[in-house]
């Protein structure tokens, strides 16, 4: 008989056991969980929305805002806000494009070469971008006077054909119009200088003359472009 109230009271004190915070915890995570799972089960098929839309705020509603396969993937974009997101993705013959492609642009491409010659035909058309002289100490004496879209861009073109990467940009100045800047740049570099292209060659350059050529440079320039405006809007 006392064996058989010690088993009962044992049983008694498992079922209270059972029912300790740590048990109750588990049990009410474990709720959670299903009613979580519950709930977007319902979400994809259409029964309720709780979800809004991650860029505009908008209460998600299946095949009304919302299609029914980005509610599966739990992708919370409203239709108006994934047309636009998709405008600056980037597809060649239909396939996704990373941005950390090196010739990713925004937009619907056949091949890379249409993307390619599509970016060309904007570089010739833009007339914005910089004014730039840059040095190598390949070259003693020499000097580049150049423009570009970026000038840093430009250099790390240069960098690529040279094995130092000793290219060093001295000077640089954004113009509205860096073909005619370069223009004038070039007319005044000829005054001090012996001309090759781009390149121009003063036998003093490493004799702390470079410092007072590109002062020089910068304030003829300047007030060549100021001239030049104010014959525009006379």
């Amino acid at each position: 008989m006392k064996y058989k109230q010690k088993l009962e009271k044992t049983k008694q004190t498992s079922t209270e056991d059972s029912q300790s915070p740590a048990w109750k915890q588990q049990e009410l995570n474990l709720d959670s969980t299903v009613s979580s799972q519950e709930s977007t089960r319902l979400e994809a098929v259409g029964q309720t929305h709780t979800k809004d839309c991650i860029r505009c705020g908008v209460a998600l509603q299946i095949e009304v805002n919302w299609i029914s396969s980005m509610a599966i993937r739990r992708k919370y974009l409203c239709n108006d806000c994934r047309l636009d997101w998709n405008k600056t993705r980037m597809y060649v013959n239909g396939k996704y494009i990373s941005f950390k492609h090196p010739l990713y642009k925004p937009g619907k491409y056949k091949s890379f070469g249409d993307a390619a010659f599509e970016s060309l035909d904007n570089y010739k058309t833009a007339k914005q971008g910089q004014v730039y002289i840059m040095i190598s100490p390949s070259y003693k004496h020499w000097v580049k006077v150049g423009m570009a879209v970026d000038a840093e861009d430009r250099l790390k073109q240069f960098q690529t054909g040279s094995p130092h990467r000793d290219y060093k940009l001295v000077y640089t100045k954004d113009v509205e119009d860096r073909r005619e800047a370069e223009k004038i740049a070039h007319k005044i570099c000829e005054e001090f200088c012996i001309r090759k292209g781009e390149w121009f060659m003063n036998a003093q350059f490493n004799n702390g003359y470079l410092d007072y050529f590109v002062k020089l440079i910068d304030y003829k320039l300047n007030e060549a472009l100021a001239k030049e405006d104010n014959d525009e809007n006379n």
